[in-house]
C-alpha cells in the first residue's frame, strides 16, 4: 500500500505504485488539510471578491467576472476546452504516473480541492482505468494543460479510457467500476489540469530506466572490454581515489570487479604491446561515472517536483488567502530532461565506438566483423551500422527544448518551458541507447566465443551463459534485426547481475 499525503513519494514509491501495482490510498491528514483548503476557496467565493481561476476566467481572460451561479460551469468547460490534445495516447505506465502525482499535488492541501477528487484519481489508479492522453498539445507552462485535461476529462464521464487494454468511453469505463462521474466545484478544474505532472511523469520514468542503464552500460562494457583483451589498469581504484567524483569512483568499481579472475586477461598480461586502450575502454569510468552524477542530480529534482505543488492559484487556509504565482511553470522539469538526455545520449555514443572496436579487425585482432570466413559471412557489420545510426538519431534528439519559447494564450503566458516536449523526445533517446547497449552485448557475447578456450570472469561467463540461452553463437549469416529484438528483451529483464552493482 502506497499512502498519498503530498510530501513522501520516492521513486521507489513511485515505482511501486506505477510499474508494480502497488494499491494507493490517500491518508486522513492529507485529507484534513484538503478539506481546510477548499473552506477558504468556498469563503472566498461567498465573499464575491474576484480569485482567479475560482470566478474569473482563465489566461488573458482573467478580467472576467464569472456569477456565482455558473462556477460550477465554469470549471467544467475549462476542462472541456483544454482537451485540445494530438497525437499517439502516452504508454499506460506515464498515465499511472500523472494519476499518483496529480493525486500527490492535491493531497498536499494548498489546491483547493475535495478529498473526493484524490479519491476518484486514486480509483482510477488503483482500477487501472486509463485516460486516453495524447502526447502532443502541452508547452509546459502553465504546466500541461492539455494532457490534464484529457486526464480529468475522465472524472467527468467525457472523453475516452483504456480498460485492460480497450478503448471505451469514459462514461461507459467508470460505469463498469461502480464510479460516478464528478460535478466539479468552484477552483477543482483548475486544480486538475494546472500543473507539471506529465512532463514529471515522463522524467521519472526516464530517470528509472537511466538509473538502470548506466549499471547495465558498466556490465556490458566490461564484457566488451574483456572480448577486446582490454587491461584492467585503468580501472583500479588508486586511480579513481585521486578524482573522487561519486559516479566515476562506483563505475570503476564495477568494471574492476566484473574483470577480476579472467583468464582472458590473465593471457595478455606478460608481453602486451597495448600499453593503453582507446578512450571508449579506458574511460569507461570517467563517461559512465559522469552520467552517473547527472541521473543522481536529476533524480533529487523529480523527487522535490513529485512532492510540490504546481497549480495556480495556491492556496494557504492558515492565512485564510489564495495566492496566484506561477509554480506550474516546467522549467525545472525542462531543463533536467534537456540534461539527462545528453548525458544518456553519452551512454549509446561510446558504446557505439567499442562496438565498432569489436567488429574492426585492424584493432581487436577478431575475425573480421566478429564472424569466421569472413566475405561470405558479413557478421556484425550491419548491427554496427544500425548503433551508428541510433547514436547519430540521438545527437539530434539531444538538441534541447528548453532553449525555445512560443509565447501563448494573447502573449500572456510569453515564456513557456516547453518541458512535455523535452521529456517525450528524452524517452527516445532512453530508448535507443538501451538499443545501442543491447548490440554491444550481442557482439560482445561473440568476441567471447571467439577467445575460446579462454574465460572470462566467472561473473561475466554467468551473464555470458544466460545470454546464449536466449541468443546462440553465430557460426554464419543469419537475419539480425529479431536478435536484436530478442537482446534488447533480454536486457530488459536482466535482474541478478545488475544486483551486484554499486
Amino acid at each position: 500500500m502506497v499512502d498519498i499525503d503530498g510530501h513522501s513519494l520516492t521513486l521507489d514509491t513511485f515505482r511501486d505504485a506505477v510499474h508494480g501495482g502497488e494499491e494507493c490510498r490517500l491518508r486522513d491528514e492529507a485529507r484534513q488539510r484538503m478539506q481546510a483548503a477548499q473552506d477558504t476557496v468556498v469563503r472566498a467565493t461567498e465573499r464575491g471578491e474576484p480569485v482567479y481561476g475560482v470566478n474569473t476566467g482563465f489566461g488573458d481572460l482573467a478580467g472576467v467576472n464569472i456569477p456565482a451561479e455558473k462556477l460550477r460551469l465554469l470549471q467544467r468547460r475549462l476542462v472541456l476546452s483544454h482537451c485540445a490534445g494530438i497525437g499517439d495516447p502516452l504508454p499506460d505506465a506515464v498515465v499511472r504516473g500523472m494519476l499518483l502525482l496529480r493525486a500527490n499535488t492535491l493531497a498536499s492541501g494548498h489546491s483547493g480541492a475535495r478529498p473526493l477528487l484524490v479519491d476518484a484519481l486514486l480509483t482510477l489508479l488503483n482500477s487501472n482505468i486509463l485516460p486516453l492522453i495524447p502526447s502532443r498539445g502541452s508547452v509546459g507552462a502553465s504546466g500541461d494543460l492539455a494532457p490534464l485535461a484529457h486526464l480529468a476529462a475522465v472524472l467527468l464521464g467525457d472523453g475516452e479510457a483504456t480498460v485492460e487494454g480497450k478503448r471505451r468511453a469514459a462514461r461507459e469505463a467508470l460505469s463498469a467500476a461502480g464510479i460516478e462521474p464528478l460535478t466539479l466545484q468552484a477552483k477543482e478544474g483548475l486544480a486538475l489540469i494546472n500543473g507539471t505532472q506529465a512532463m514529471t511523469s515522463l522524467l521519472a520514468l526516464a530517470v528509472i530506466d537511466a538509473t538502470r542503464l548506466a549499471q547495465l552500460a558498466d556490465l556490458i562494457g566490461a564484457m566488451a572490454t574483456d572480448a577486446l583483451r582490454g587491461t584492467d589498469t585503468a580501472f583500479d581504484p588508486r586511480l579513481h581515489e585521486v578524482r573522487p567524483h561519486p559516479g566515476q569512483r562506483a563505475s570503476a568499481a564495477n568494471v574492476w570487479g566484473l574483470l577480476q579472475g579472467s583468464q582472458i586477461r590473465e593471457s595478455h598480461r606478460s608481453g602486451d604491446v597495448r600499453v593503453q586502450d582507446p578512450y571508449s575502454i579506458r574511460c569507461i569510468p570517467q563517461v559512465h561515472g559522469a552520467i552517473r552524477d547527472i541521473v543522481d542530480d536529476v533524480a533529487r529534482k523529480v523527487v522535490i517536483e513529485m512532492n510540490a505543488v504546481t497549480d495556480n492559484p495556491l492556496v494557504f487556509p492558515e492565512q485564510d488567502e489564495i495566492l496566484s504565482g506561477g509554480n506550474f511553470h516546467g522549467e525545472p522539469m525542462a531543463l533536467g530532461a534537456d540534461i539527462l538526455a545528453i548525458a544518456i545520449a553519452e551512454l549509446g555514443t561510446i558504446s557505439e565506438r567499442r562496438i565498432e572496436k569489436l567488429t574492426n579487425t585492424a584493432f581487436s585482432g577478431l575475425p573480421p566483423f566478429l564472424i569466421e570466413d569472413a566475405g561470405l559471412n558479413s557478421g556484425f557489420m550491419m548491427a554496427q551500422v544500425t548503433a551508428a545510426a541510433l547514436a547519430s538519431e540521438n545527437k539530434t534528439l539531444c538538441h534541447p527544448a528548453s532553449v525555445d519559447s512560443i509565447p501563448t494564450s494573447a502573449d500572456k503566458e510569453d515564456h513557456v518551458s516547453m518541458g512535455m516536449w523535452a521529456a517525450l523526445k528524452l524517452h527516445e533517446v532512453v530508448r535507443n541507447t538501451e538499443r545501442i547497449l543491447a548490440i554491444e552485448l550481442l557482439c560482445s557475447a561473440q568476441g567471447i566465443d571467439l577467445l575460446r578456450p579462454l574465460r572470462s570472469s566467472a561473473r561475466i561467463e554467468a551473464l555470458h551463459k544466460e545470454f546464449r540461452q536466449r541468443i546462440p553463437t553465430r557460426a554464419s549469416d543469419r537475419e539480425l534485426s529479431s536478435e536484436i529484438a530478442s537482446t534488447v528483451e533480454f536486457v530488459q529483464q536482466l535482474v541478478e547481475p545488475l544486483r551486484e552493482l554499486r
